[in-house]
């Protein structure tokens, strides 16, 4: 339920970029000789400065047999480089004021760290470092290989709706990576080698595969300047493969599972549909499937919560998602919790009435203005997060979207009409493109 719950959209999600006239006074980009894009968010409250590099390159970018590979690296680059010992990255980061961390999803890698503006240079000069001079040694391999597959334990093999999440999205991507686990599967990440992870980042961590976000105290001028000196030394990889994955075939069958574990504390039924993502220049399909997930999904007074939590009383919970930035083709899904006494067989009946319903009644006026006026309240308070506004154009310009496209955003989302929700929201409940599941314990099986 935690990564359910993780995976609903909330008006704070919605809220991330401001308006476009005002991302404008604060945002400035441009692109170094060697093709690694910058951009520059300032913000001059305080005299601290968030640096990131992102990499166009996840775990669907990964090729077949080697999962888990591009998390492996990410884990890898706090090893050291031939002038940084192993973990003298992350120390000198703390030992400056700082913090740092990294992240890794299917359509992306990122590095950040969060330093006082008068250590920018210093953060740019360790990060390109490890751009280009990363040093693996086996013992690193073998150590690290440790770490990852004891992660895995933790947060997958020992959590019983986390294995029920990665069969239902291996159910639904049957020919894209999208299907395989980012952190891996755990027979591939096993014997993942020295020769894996050098490989993958000979070929992806290069300035042309790579945008630099740098948000905080600073002025364009002072990024451009210590960015042409230490990532504009770096050549480009002129070899870098095309950004094509395997696309999925036409889903024309819905499609099941159960999963039944004993650590199962609270059985639910979810279903998924594959979805359109947000697509450069062409939003509007996207931003109508946003306030849809938000209507249906989005708090107690959506109309998934009235009608199965506090109408006929068959949910202790019921939500909706939509993960609309995405590179390709993403989900959008509903799920529900049945309260005591309910079947899932009657769970998934009710939440199957209480769409067929919504399909039938359309939206709410009222309520799509609270959305929306909501969302102009989130605006203004988001100038005060720069670091989430620097993870909005980072994962957005890895995700195929463009500084315009994250500007263009909030009036996109402020012009959704009724009717553009319900077009959407025909056009995603399509059976034939479902994946319908329940988690249940192991007593419920027999």
């Amino acid at each position: 339920m935690k990564r359910l719950a993780a995976a609903a959209f909330t008006l704070a999600s919605l809220a991330l970029p401001l308006k476009a006239a005002e991302l404008k006074d604060m945002v400035t980009d441009f692109t170094l000789s060697n093709g690694m894009e910058v951009v520059v968010i300032e913000d001059h409250r305080a005299p601290v400065v968030v640096h990131m590099v992102w990499y166009r390159a996840g775990a669907a970018d990964e090729t077949p047999g080697v999962s888990g590979v591009a998390h492996f690296l990410e884990h890898l680059l706090f090893k050291g480089t031939d002038k940084l010992a192993p973990g003298e990255f992350s120390k000198t980061v703390a030992d400056n004021g700082g913090t740092d961390n990294a992240f890794t999803t299917h359509d992306y890698t990122g590095y950040f760290q969060r330093v006082a503006a008068d250590r920018l240079e210093l953060m740019m000069e360790m990060e390109s470092d490890r751009m280009v001079n990363l040093n693996l040694t086996e013992d690193a391999i073998a150590t690290e290989r440790e770490v990852i597959i004891e992660e895995r334990n933790q947060r997958t093999e020992n959590n019983a709706g986390a294995l029920y999440n990665e069969q239902a999205r291996a159910a639904q991507y049957l020919n894209h990576r999208y299907g395989v686990p980012v952190i891996g599967w755990k027979h591939e990440m096993e014997t993942l080698s020295r020769g894996d992870a050098v490989e993958f980042y000979q070929r992806y961590y290069t300035p042309n595969n790579a945008v630099l976000v740098v948000a905080g105290d600073v002025t364009p001028d002072e990024v451009k300047t210590l960015a042409e000196k230490y990532y504009g030394a770096i050549p480009p990889n002129l070899s870098l493969p095309e950004r094509s994955r395997p696309q999925e075939p036409p889903q024309t069958a819905p499609r099941r599972l159960t999963f039944a574990d004993p650590r199962v504390a609270q059985p639910y039924v979810s279903r998924s549909y594959l979805a359109p993502e947000r697509d450069s220049g062409d939003q509007e399909t996207a931003a109508a499937l946003t306030m849809l997930a938000e209507i249906l999904g989005g708090g107690q007074t959506s109309v998934l919560s009235e009608k199965l939590q506090f109408g006929n009383k068959k949910a202790l919970y019921a939500s909706a998602y939509y993960s609309g930035q995405s590179l390709d083709d993403t989900t959008f899904g509903i799920y529900i919790v049945p309260a005591d006494g309910v079947s899932l067989e009657e769970g998934e009946a009710a939440l199957d009435q209480a769409i067929a319903e919504f399909m039938e009644e359309g939206v709410d006026p009222e309520q799509l203005e609270r959305i929306k006026m909501q969302l102009k309240a989130g605006q203004i308070y988001m100038r005060d997060d720069v670091d989430a506004i620097a993870r909005q154009y980072g994962s957005a310009l890895t995700q195929g979207l463009t500084v315009e496209d994250v500007q263009a955003w909030p009036d996109i989302l402020a012009a959704v009409t009724e009717e553009d929700i319900m077009a959407a929201a025909r056009e995603v409940f399509d059976p034939r493109k479902s994946v319908t599941g329940w988690l249940m314990t192991q007593e419920m099986t027999q």
